[in-house]
């Protein structure tokens, strides 16, 4: 798939792991999904931050816990925005709460910010300057999809909506997925066959302008927080997982079958837990688990 440069307003644009030890980290997912890495701060910076990339183009980064940041690693979800300040009024104005307020990365990459949505679910945004954000996705390796976490989708829904004009999708086996109006248009610019796929695949009407996936906490795990999630496209999910496990991590839900998929989840040997899908056609018609990205983060 040919490499992207820029997104649109509500799209999540690009997604990073903050570590207690980044070069650790680095270590891990460039052995497991074959990244390479480079730390783009200055050598005498306090911290590192790592862009991973393939073929070239940038698909994730590690760095360093911030100052007054949790000291626990997770991953975090950027949405791509027109303008920070204004997404910073329109969080408060919906319920949401700003954790960080706006600021210039470094000091020419973009401007982002930290919100919370009403439940406590924590994202990002990111308005570009330089940086354009993920330059390859839904490729073995790459951020296939972002998962809202929720014990209150009715809530969830008026906030994004108000926020970033999300609506939902809700397919055959009862999964909802955020689509944007006009994402597939946008898309078709670039790859004028992607409908023809969908279709031919057996994807329902209006697929083309999903975004992510809401997803409910199930009852069972009331020590789960509202929380934000990623998962990775693989070519082949036993495999990862078994990886994973051999350069230290953890596989949290072995993989499984799931409608036009194979998925595992796993903990990275720091703690930051995440998702990862094999597409399977063949398992098209099977049913989805409701708690498959319940504890990535």
């Amino acid at each position: 798939m040919p490499k992207r440069d820029g997104h649109i307003p509500g799209v999540p644009s690009f997604a990073d792991t903050s570590q207690p030890d980044p070069d650790a980290a680095a270590d891990f997912y460039g052995g497991l999904f074959g990244w390479e890495l480079e730390n783009v701060l200055p050598p005498d910076s306090p911290g590192k931050y790592f862009v991973g990339r393939i073929r070239g183009g940038d698909v994730g980064a590690i760095g360093s816990i911030g100052e007054g940041e949790p000291p626990t690693a997770t991953w975090r979800t950027y949405i791509w925005v027109e303008s920070a300040d204004e997404t910073a009024a329109n969080v408060r104005e919906a319920g949401g709460r700003v954790i960080a307020e706006p600021l210039d990365v470094m000091p020419d990459a973009g401007r982002t910010a930290v919100f919370a949505d009403p439940e406590g679910a924590v994202f990002r945004v990111w308005q570009a300057y330089r940086n354009k954000g993920w330059q390859i996705v839904n490729e073995p390796g790459s951020v296939t999809m972002t998962t809202l976490n929720t014990r209150n989708a009715d809530v969830a829904k008026r906030f994004y909506n108000s926020v970033f004009g999300w609506d939902t999708l809700t397919l055959e086996d009862g999964v909802e997925m955020w689509t944007l109006a006009g994402y597939g248009d946008y898309l078709e610019r670039e790859d004028p066959h992607q409908r023809k796929r969908l279709a031919e695949g057996g994807a329902p009407e209006g697929f083309e302008d999903v975004v992510g996936r809401i997803n409910p906490i199930p009852g069972d795990q009331p020590d789960v927080p509202a929380h934000w999630s990623v998962t990775f496209a693989v070519d082949d999910a036993n495999a990862i997982a078994k990886k994973a496990a051999d350069l230290g991590g953890k596989v949290i839900a072995p993989p499984f079958d799931a409608r036009w998929l194979r998925i595992t989840v796993i903990e990275d040997p720091q703690g930051a837990t995440f998702a990862a899908s094999q597409y399977v056609p063949e398992n098209k018609d099977l049913g989805t688990s409701s708690g498959a990205d319940a504890g990535a983060s």
